[in-house]
């Protein structure tokens, strides 16, 4: 097998909280293309206060017609730190990578064939040895399992999925995704990224059951109608002895329900964590970013900053220990908004950890609606979780 070489890969990344759209988007991607020659891809994360068509010209400008990815965020995430008001954008380069880029619109129609259209990047990449479909979708469309399980569909067992679901810092109303020079909403953007060196993913949420299950009397898609009989919002808020205004008041209800997400009772030995975005005052409804199943159990999960951080110490390892011995040359973090929530101001301290393992390779990501890491088996939809790419 011939060597490796790193020279033929490279990953930088660019940071701005300029005011104003357009001039942000320059200058992080001035910043990204600093770091080599032929640059292969720009993924794009940014706050959802800027004018999305001025923040992609300002990047555009620059960038000339390398394919772009991106969303809207809850957040973003660079080595330097998080924040909540900027645009990360970062650029894969150099002669090592294949890329090419999909995109599936109108994807609450049809959920699953979003998926299936999106991994069609696969087919457009060089025969490499290490092959990634990376993944953003709007995280308000419905039941985000479903576009994994077309994207798997497409992409088989041998490639393994990751990415994250756009979000609008929690406002819960629409998220934007970026494809090129467009803005979307309701869409999939997928990267399919082909390498000669490997990539590494890692998965943990550090949340923990609390009390005794509740059943799932009745629920559909992402749905859930009644828990132990009763009106599910009713039995949750009551469960958490949650406070007067979360009962009746739709952003109150959203940031009291980020901190305490559903775990779902699985066969299998990993345990999925469903995020509560939202409140059906009129019909005492809960809405999910995924599906969660009728007739199954549910605990109410609940966690700290010592079990958040530990969580992701251990999910930068795992993405590692996959590179085999060789160091990153970058690391991508897809990260649930909820988990910021439990850890405040030590959200900090977290970004830092990734940082740290990444070492002297760079650091970008954002704070999802939900994350996708789909290594074995057909699932692969995440909540309240860190995902990591580790890239080699």
């Amino acid at each position: 097998m011939p060597a490796i070489d790193p020279n033929d890969r490279w990953m930088a990344v660019g940071r701005s909280e300029d005011l104003d759209a357009y001039r942000a988007g320059s200058e992080a991607v001035v910043a990204a293309l600093a770091g080599g020659s032929d640059a292969r891809l720009l993924i794009v994360f940014a706050a959802d206060r800027y004018e999305p068509a001025a923040l992609l010209a300002g990047i555009r400008a620059s960038s000339g017609a390398t394919p772009l990815i991106g969303c809207s965020t809850a957040g973003e995430i660079a080595s330097s730190g998080p924040g909540d008001a900027g645009v990360v954008v970062t650029a894969l380069g150099g002669a090592g990578f294949s890329v090419a880029t999909r995109i599936a619109t109108g994807a609450s129609a049809d959920l699953r064939s979003a998926g299936a259209g999106a991994a069609e990047a696969l087919s457009g990449i060089e025969n490499r040895p290490h092959r990634v479909l990376l993944l953003l979708a709007d995280g308000l469309a419905g039941d985000q399992q479903e576009i994994v399980r077309g994207a798997y569909g497409v992409a088989g067992a041998a490639v393994p999925l990751v990415g994250g679901c756009a979000g609008d810092d929690l406002r819960m109303v629409a998220t934007r995704q970026f494809f090129g020079a467009d803005v979307l909403t309701d869409a999939v953007v997928g990267a399919a990224i082909g390498s000669d060196a490997p990539f590494g993913i890692g998965v943990r949420h550090g949340w923990r059951r609390v009390g005794e299950p509740l059943m799932v009397s009745s629920s559909g898609g992402n749905r859930v109608e009644l828990l132990d009989e009763r009106p599910a919002l009713d039995a949750y808020l009551e469960r958490l002895d949650a406070p007067p205004e979360a009962w009746n008041q739709a952003g109150v209800f959203t940031r009291f329900a980020q901190t305490h997400p559903l775990g779902l009772s699985r066969r299998s030995d990993e345990e999925h964590v469903r995020f509560v975005a939202e409140a059906d005052f009129e019909k005492r409804a809960l809405v999910c970013i995924a599906a969660v199943p009728q007739g199954g159990l549910a605990w109410i999960m609940e966690g700290d900053s010592t079990s958040v951080l530990d969580a992701t110490d251990a999910a930068c390892t795992e993405a590692l220990d996959a590179l085999g011995g060789r160091p990153p040359i970058g690391m991508l973090a897809f990260d649930c908004i909820a988990r910021k929530g439990v850890l405040g101001i030590g959200v900090t301290d977290e970004v830092a950890r990734v940082a740290a393992h990444a070492g002297t390779a760079p650091v970008a990501g954002f704070y999802t609606y939900g994350e996708i890491a789909r290594t074995r088996g057909v699932s692969g939809f995440h909540n309240q979780t860190l995902v990591v790419l580790a890239i080699s």
